[in-house]
This record gives structure tokens, C-alpha cells and sequence, in this order.
């Protein structure tokens, strides 16, 4: 008896990975690629999209012939802001560019001198600018400053679309894919921008589906119903949603800390916007407020830092229990001067005050490393507040990488007294996502309740952790 799963890729930047779920959401088999980086035409980095092609293909060939799996559907989930271009023949052209290639200064300028001051821009399109990061501009970048490739375009995908797209042959546009700080969408007008229409680039876009739909699509004789596919922070939201129904705040954690606030419907203010708020779309097309911190970047480069000046492997922090009277130590003394939550500036926030302390002044590796903590959680406490601000949540969700990380989660708790706090940790929380997303098309079984293991951390007094 072969068992019923459905398949989803879970492209990050580095690791490609597949998951084949069974009715309960158990990961049944599995298979990770970490992959290499090419350059571009300008000699910038990007994605080797003919490989990534390839393997995707062939890995699913792989396993439609494992003869213990029956693959009754297929989802997608991959990182945003990146645009796949098909020419006449539907055929990938150019490049997938990567969302931190430089922007040109000219093209920047001719945008807003065209369209208007970047804070009505951001407001409309609830993305602050980013140049790159804005896939709608990076469209635009390649209109005007490469005409011969914008000529070839027939039309343009989201990278989890046009995964979707090589089973199908179906070009779709994602809600989770253009409502994440593209500035392609009006969050007022829920249509596409004029300035998007005016430059005609909604006719390279194909038609707007939810994440929860499907196409029934056959690939190498076998029948499958296939998912649009999802950007990847609106997927690792989609367990949440289906398991708590009271607000809640989920702080996804990974190269970015990302507070994701459902239950926040306030429109987004300049002020926000300034400070890394955006809004992203629900899988079925609602707004979702978020803020972002680029805290795992942060980790990653300080840990390093640590690592060099101490003497240490650079994952040494792994071995660093949580130490209250060190926390304690650390905020009274005079030498650590400035690591107090209140000394906090306002976001934007793309480097901890971390980066700045003398390492000379730190006894120990321990007591170096308690205080980044302190300086990640204190800038922590300022961006989700941003989405916290006037909604009813009283629970906050940690996942990823600092869900297991104690000092973190229990400085957390004390930062955030008067809500629970809870380190949240489930098997692949993109991926699962994507399953979910389209439950009900391929899975007659009632969801799970118990997909999500909770950890709970108690404050132990505001600030004095």
C-alpha cells in the first residue's frame, strides 16, 4: 500500500531542499542541496537558475518512481523578491537576479522624479525602498537599463511561480509573491500601482491566484494537483494561523527577525516605514503588518568576531548557557555602559550596538557574548513593538534559529512582561506551510493540532533578566 504525500521544494539562497509530507504532516523523506552562487551579466552574484531548473525536475522524477510514495500533490515555497523572465517560446531568459545587487543611482532618480517622493510611494505600496530588495524596480531597472533583454520579455515570475510554472505551464501570480515589499501593489487601492500600469509591466504579470488554489496538472503520466507556491515568510506563518486562533505575534528567525503580527490591521505610517515596516499579504490575500531586523546577520558576523578575539570555534555561543547574574552584572556595570533597553534608538536597525563595544573590556567569551544578546533583544523589543502597537496580542511566537537559543528567548520573555512568550519549534516551517496552504485539494484527513511544540519562558523581572 503506497502512502498518499505531497512533495514541496523549500528554496532558500543557499540550501534547496525537498520534503515529502504523509497526511499527518510527518516528514516521510527528505533531501537537501546546498548551491553555489554564479555571477551575472554584471558580475554581481545571483542564483544558477539552469541548475536550480534541473534539479528540480529531475528530483522530482526521482521520487514520482519511489514505489512506496503515492505524490498526490506539489507545492513550492522559495525567498521573495526575485523575478524569473520567459521570452516568446516561454523559455528562461537573462537572469535571476539577486535582491542586493546594486541599484543605479540614475534609474533610482528617474523612478521617483517620475512617480513621486519615496514616502508616498512607500506608504501606498507598504515597502520601504529598497531598490533591489523591491523586485517591482529591479522590473523597472531592466526596462530602462537593459532595453535588448526588457524587449525579449513576454512574461515575468516570482521565483515560486515559476517553479510552479515548470509543472503547469501556467503563468500565475502569487498574493504572498507581489505583496511582499515589492512596490508593485497599491495596499489602498488592493490593485495593482499606477506608476506599474503606466509602465505597462502588469501585462508581463499572469493572473492573481490565492496561495490556497491548485491547478491540475499531469507531468510524466502522473496526475498531480500543483500549488502556485508561496513566498517563504507568508509560509512559515500558515501553521500558526491554522493552529491558534487567539492574536498572536510570530518573530521568525533566520538571516532576518522577522515580527509578524496578523492581528494588526492599522495601516502602515511613514514613521513605520522609515523603521523597516512593511506589509506583507496573507496566503488568502488579507494584509499582514511586519517589521524587520536583520539580528541572524548580525549574530552570525559578531559570533565571528567573538570567535577571533577569544580564541574559540566560531560556533562556541552554542556552548554558552543563559547566566541571570551575568545579565545583572552586565547592566549595572559602568564599564558596559549604553546596554540598557531605553538607550536604544529608534530602527532602522541593520547593526546591533554590539558592533561598536571594545571586546578588551569583556572578561570572558560568556560574558562578551551576554552582552550581544543584550544589544540584539534590546533592538528586538523596539521592532516588534512596531507591530505590537494598539492590537490584541498576548502571545508571542519565537521560530528558527533563536527559538533555541536560551539567553535570547529568556531575555525576550523579560522584555515582553505582560505577554506570553514561547519558543516554537516544528519541522520545517516553510515547507509545512506550503502543505497546508493547500490542505483541503489533496488531503481528506482534519489538519493536525499538533504540529508545533511549545516552550514557554517566564520573565524574570522587566529589563533585570
Amino acid at each position: 500500500m503506497k502512502t498518499p504525500v505531497i512533495a514541496i521544494f523549500d528554496v532558500g539562497k543557499t540550501n534547496k531542499k525537498l520534503f515529502l509530507f504523509n497526511e499527518r504532516y510527518e516528514i516521510v523523506w527528505e533531501r537537501s542541496e546546498p548551491f553555489d552562487e554564479i555571477v551575472d551579466d554584471d558580475g554581481d552574484p545571483c542564483e544558477d537558475l539552469p541548475r536550480l531548473t534541473t534539479w528540480v525536475q529531475s528530483l522530482l522524477q526521482e521520487v514520482l518512481e519511489l514505489p512506496q510514495f503515492d505524490i498526490r500533490a506539489l507545492n513550492f515555497s522559495t525567498y521573495g523578491a526575485s523575478f524569473v523572465y520567459l521570452d516568446e517560446e516561454s523559455r528562461a531568459i537573462g537572469y535571476l537576479y539577486n535582491y542586493l545587487k546594486p541599484y543605479p543611482a540614475e534609474i533610482r532618480q528617474k523612478f521617483y522624479k517620475t512617480y513621486g517622493d519615496e514616502t508616498t510611494l512607500a506608504m501606498q505600496t507598504a515597502s520601504p525602498a529598497l531598490d533591489s530588495l523591491n523586485s517591482g524596480l529591479m522590473l523597472y531597472r531592466i526596462k530602462y537599463d537593459k532595453p535588448k533583454l526588457f524587449r525579449r520579455i513576454w512574461y515575468s515570475l516570482h521565483l515560486p511561480q515559476y517553479l510552479s510554472y515548470l509543472f503547469t505551464g501556467q503563468v500565475l501570480t502569487d498574493v504572498t509573491s507581489i505583496g511582499c515589499h515589492t512596490m508593485l501593489w497599491d495596499f489602498n487601492q488592493n490593485q495593482y500601482h499606477n506608476w506599474v500600469i503606466a509602465e505597462k509591466l502588469d501585462k508581463l504579470f499572469g493572473p492573481i491566484f490565492t496561495s490556497d488554489s491548485v491547478l491540475n496538472a499531469i507531468w510524466l503520466n502522473h496526475p498531480l494537483k500543483v500549488g502556485v507556491g508561496l513566498h517563504d515568510s507568508s509560509a512559515a506563518l500558515i501553521p500558526y494561523l491554522a493552529s491558534f486562533q487567539e492574536p498572536f505575534v510570530l518573530i521568525s528567525t533566520g538571516t532576518w527577525s522577522i515580527s509578524l503580527n496578523p492581528f494588526n490591521t492599522i495601516p502602515l505610517t511613514a514613521e513605520e516605514l522609515q523603521y523597516d515596516c512593511l506589509c506583507y499579504l496573507h496566503y488568502q490575500g488579507q494584509p499582514i503588518k511586519a517589521s524587520r531586523l536583520f539580528a541572524g546577520y548580525e549574530h552570525e558576523q559578531q559570533t565571528r568576531r567573538l570567535a577571533a578575539h577569544f580564541n574559540t570555534s566560531s560556533d562556541y555561543y552554542k556552548q554558552v548557557d543563559y547566566d541571570p547574574d551575568l545579565i545583572q552584572y552586565l547592566r549595572d556595570s559602568r564599564a558596559h555602559s549604553n546596554n540598557r533597553f531605553e538607550d536604544v534608538k529608534a530602527p532602522p536597525l541593520q547593526e546591533s550596538l554590539f558592533r561598536h563595544r571594545d571586546l578588551a573590556v569583556f572578561r570572558t567569551y560568556e560574558e562578551a557574548y551576554h552582552q550581544l544578546m543584550l544589544d540584539i533583544v534590546a533592538q528586538q523589543l523596539v521592532s516588534t513593538n512596531l507591530v505590537l502597537e494598539n492590537s490584541p496580542v498576548k502571545r508571542i511566537f519565537v521560530d528558527g534559529g533563536f527559538s533555541k537559543n536560551p539567553i535570547y528567548m529568556n531575555l525576550l520573555a523579560s522584555a515582553f512582561p505582560q505577554i506570553e512568550v514561547f519558543a516554537a519549534s516544528m519541522a520545517q516551517a516553510t515547507a509545512l506551510g506550503s502543505a497546508l496552504a493547500i490542505h483541503h485539494h489533496w488531503n481528506t484527513k482534519p489538519l493536525p493540532g499538533d504540529t508545533i511544540e511549545l516552550k514557554h519562558y517566564a520573565p524574570a523581572g522587566r529589563y533585570a533578566v
